[in-house]
């Protein structure tokens, strides 16, 4: 009885923590490389982005030094012009209390023009680690003899695969990938196993140029494991491509406020700020998400391939 006990502990944190197996973040958007390898390279420029996230901040478990979820990640596209391709990465790092999970993922993308739409087919491959704190947990029996083998932080490093089509005009854009292919099983040592689930994701915007300086983006993120499905839907006001604010909303979670404002030369430097403000499920969570974004853009060689006209596209 006292195995089952703890079988049932470690089944039931695996898959609550596997049920949110990737981060989310408030600023899709600016994001989409995690999202689609199929974006590496699309802009015809090389970025880098940065995200922090705290999620329900101030949040204090009953019990241990587990605390709110936590989440990075860094990334970076840049286009391979003479090959037609572009390539991409990203490293995540995840903390949801006893769990910690680690990416590092690099994309390639194939790019295919058509009159005035690029249609990029990429691959992304990598490895996704998870790792246990079994001192975080609060046990049935604290004696189990099983529990021997199992102290302090166990790791386990799986392959991952993804694909992913996206699509860009002046105006809109469009993408869809699937991401877990591989379904990577993690069993820390018993023989419960949990599984990477596969997971879709649909990346859509629209730009209107309102006049000379002001230009409007609506988005949205699909997001879906096969057997839930939600979304998150906003929009973004650019003044002279050099601060912008916008409101978004993520289903049944929060209600959320961006600002940012961009820095140094033609704007190459960006920093923004999202706060989200829950509105479901209050009682369980702090009232407050916060995230900060970085995000640098180098400049174009015009030596190197064609010289790239900027569109408003581009230019968020």
């Amino acid at each position: 009885m006292k195995k089952v006990y703890f079988l049932l502990l470690l089944a039931f944190t695996i898959n609550v923590c596997l049920g949110q197996q990737d981060p989310q973040f408030t600023h899709y958007m600016f994001n989409t490389m995690y999202y689609n390898p199929g974006y590496a390279g699309a802009e015809g420029i090389t970025k880098f982005t940065a995200l922090h996230r705290s999620q329900w901040a101030g949040y204090q478990p009953s019990f241990g030094d587990g605390g709110a979820p936590t989440s990075q990640i860094i990334s970076m596209t840049a286009p391979l012009n003479r090959i037609r391709s572009g390539i991409g990465g990203y490293i995540v790092n995840d903390r949801l209390g006893a769990l910690n999970n680690l990416e590092a993922q690099v994309s390639y993308a194939y790019h295919l023009a058509l009159k005035d739409t690029k249609l990029s087919f990429g691959l992304k491959a990598g490895m996704f680690s998870q790792t246990l704190d079994f001192d975080m947990y609060r046990y049935i029996d604290p004696n189990d003899p099983l529990l021997k083998d199992q102290a302090g932080k166990t790791s386990q490093i799986r392959p991952d695969l993804a694909a992913g089509v996206f699509m860009h005009r002046e105006k809109y854009y469009v993408g869809v990938s699937f991401n877990h292919l591989i379904k990577s099983t993690f069993d820390f040592g018993v023989s419960q196993r949990s599984a990477l689930e596969p997971h879709m994701y649909i990346t859509g915007g629209y730009y209107y140029q309102v006049n000379f300086d002001l230009r409007l983006q609506f988005s949205t993120l699909i997001k879906s494991d096969f057997t839930k499905t939600s979304f998150d839907v906003g929009g973004i006001a650019y003044y002279k491509d050099k601060m912008w604010g916008g409101l978004s909303f993520r289903q049944s979670e929060a209600a959320i406020v961006m600002l940012g404002y961009s820095l140094l030369k033609d704007g190459a430097l960006k920093v923004g700020y999202g706060m989200d403000v829950i509105v479901k499920d209050k009682e369980a969570k702090q009232p407050l998400s916060h995230e900060i974004l970085l995000t640098y853009q180098l400049p174009v060689n015009p030596t190197i391939g064609k010289k790239i006209v900027r569109t408003p596209r581009y230019r968020h």
